[in-house]
């Protein structure tokens, strides 16, 4: 189990219209203009949007992998530990969380494949 740093940024830039912004520390990922990810390479940990209720839930679940980052505007983020997560699984949370974050017709034109 575990998902090397690579194959995720392979899953980010799988998905429609993202946005990469590097910082000193960490990479953020947007769609058209509203944040969905975040990527610290130093700790091999990413930041997803998630809802409140799956935010809950996956701490809940396994504290190991999953711990709260923050809440905001209704939304739950999540720090992933990548070592911990297989990639069918973070696939699926990264997929949600662009999700969550572009417009409903970008969705429509890119289901989950």
């Amino acid at each position: 189990m575990g998902v090397p740093s690579a194959e995720f940024l392979r899953m980010v830039d799988d998905l429609a219209e993202v946005e990469q912004a590097k910082a000193r520390d960490y990479t953020s990922f947007s769609v058209r203009g509203k944040r969905f990810g975040y990527y610290w390479p130093r700790t091999q940990t990413v930041g997803l949007k998630q809802t409140l209720s799956e935010q809950a839930a996956l701490v809940a679940e396994r504290p190991d992998v999953f711990e709260v980052q923050f809440t905001a505007g209704g939304f739950g983020w999540v720090v992933v530990y990548l070592r911990g997560i297989d990639g069918d699984e973070l696939a699926e949370l990264v997929y949600e969380a662009w999700r969550l974050s572009a417009p409903e017709e970008l969705v429509a034109e890119h289901p989950m494949p």
